[in-house]
C-alpha cells in the first residue's frame, strides 16, 4: 500500500469517527434556508426532467430511423401559398 493511500485512509477514518461521535446540535433552521433548499431540489428535478425529455426524443428518433418509421407520414400539411403581384 502506498504512503498516499495510507494517509487518505487515515484521513477518511478520522473524518468518519468525528462525524459518528458528534454531539446533538440544537439549531434553528431559518425559513429562507428551507426555501432555498426547496428551490434547489425543484431546480434539479426540472433539469433532470428536461434532460430526460431530450434524451427520450433523441432515442426515439434513432429507433424510428433504424426501423424505417416516418414520423411525418400521417401529418396533414397545407398547400404552399403563392402570391400573384400582377395588378395590371
Amino acid at each position: 500500500m502506498k504512503k498516499s493511500e495510507r494517509i487518505f485512509l487515515l484521513v477518511m477514518l478520522v473524518i468518519s469517527l468525528n462525524i459518528t461521535f458528534l454531539p446533538t446540535a440544537f439549531a434553528y433552521i431559518d425559513p429562507s434556508a428551507t426555501t432555498t433548499l426547496i428551490q434547489g431540489i425543484v431546480g434539479v428535478a426540472v433539469a433532470v426532467g428536461a434532460a430526460g425529455a431530450i434524451l427520450w426524443r433523441r432515442a426515439k428518433k434513432k429507433v424510428s430511423g433504424v426501423l424505417g418509421i416516418d414520423e411525418n407520414a400521417k401529418k396533414k400539411t397545407e398547400a404552399d401559398v403563392v402570391e400573384d403581384d400582377d395588378d395590371e
